[in-house]
Parts: C-alpha cells; sequence; structure tokens
C-alpha cells in the first residue's frame, strides 16, 4: 500500500476503532487542522521511518508512560523519536522517586491506549488527570509533531501550538518541560 498524506478525518470510518474516532471528533470540535497517514501497524520507532518523511517537518514524538517506584505517580513523556532518554536525569528534573515504564494496564486503564499506540492524544481519556505530561524542550522548537490517534494504524501531524495550548487546554492537562539530552 502506497502511503499518502490526507488532509482530516478518515471519510469512511466503518473500519476505525472508536477511540480513532473519538479523537477526530475531539480534533474537529475544537477546530485543530491535522494531516493523516494511513498505514499497517507499527510497533517501534524503527518501523515509522518511511512514515516520517511524509511527515516533516513535523518532529515524530516518541511518547513512554512512565511511574515512579511506588506506582502512584504516572507521567506520560513526549521526546524526539531519535532521543534516549536517562531516567534518573529526569526523576531529578521532576523530584519524583525512580522512574520507571509503566506496566500496560495503566496504560488503558489511564489513557485508552496500548503499547506501540501511545501518544499524547490518550490524555483525552485521561478525565481524572492521573498523567502528567512532561515535554521535552526541544519540542517546542518544531512547528508540527507527529503522533498517533490513540491506535497505531494511522499517524497525524498536527501543529505543535495548537497540541500545547489548544488540546491541552481542551483535555484538562498542562504540561512540565523537561531536558532530554541526546
Amino acid at each position: 500500500m502506497e502511503l499518502q498524506i490526507q488532509k482530516g478525518r478518515p471519510m469512511d470510518v466503518e473500519n476505525r476503532s472508536a477511540k480513532e474516532i473519538r479523537t477526530y471528533n475531539l480534533l474537529d470540535s475544537i477546530k485543530i487542522e491535522y494531516d493523516r497517514i494511513d498505514h499497517e501497524a507499527v510497533e517501534t520507532m524503527a518501523a515509522c521511518q518511511e512514515i516520517d518523511a511524509l511527515l516533516v517537518p513535523a518532529v515524530v514524538c516518541k511518547n513512554l508512560l512512565l511511574c515512579n517506584s511506588q506506582k502512584n505517580k504516572f507521567y506520560l513523556l513526549m521526546i524526539a523519536g531519535d532521543k534516549r532518554f536517562d531516567a534518573r536525569k529526569i526523576s531529578d528534573q521532576i523530584g519524583s522517586s525512580r522512574l520507571s515504564f509503566a506496566p500496560q494496564e495503566y496504560m488503558e486503564q489511564f489513557l485508552d491506549i496500548r503499547p506501540g499506540s501511545v501518544s499524547i492524544m490518550g490524555l483525552m481519556n485521561d478525565k481524572e488527570n492521573r498523567v502528567q505530561l512532561l515535554v521535552d524542550e526541544e519540542i517546542l522548537s518544531y512547528d508540527y509533531l507527529g503522533c498517533h490517534p490513540c491506535v497505531n494504524t494511522t499517524s497525524l501531524k498536527i501543529r505543535t501550538g495548537d497540541i500545547l495550548e489548544k488540546f491541552l487546554h481542551e483535555v484538562h492537562h498542562e504540561y512540565k518541560l523537561v531536558q532530554v539530552s541526546g
């Protein structure tokens, strides 16, 4: 299947999941424009290379759901896809005990997403604000970012400002800047 960028939501939503449709409904309701690429399921950042090339100039984000050692504080870390994170450095910056990857059940419980689909869009499902968004400051230097609409068979390109201002306001979340080195 040849990958193509499309404007906005798909015309045919019959074979789309409810959470994907909820994502489009929310973006449309708050008048956020987006481009969309439908593709086979991708599980890793490496598998996204062809998709990423079509999303340029967007920074394609890697989103990691993290938790403290007591599993009572949760964080969604959004960084550029080519970066690695150092748990100790992030822990120090946010004043948290040792961070690790959150178990899958918390992804599903708080964000209604599964591994491979983790995205800032999942915050729309976090009605109780259990997840704090952490954004690598480098993300702010990009006009656009790439993310999934809560499923890993579609990728979106959206203005960074629209996400950090309109989207986060609508879903009642704020973000904290962190520094993630190379």
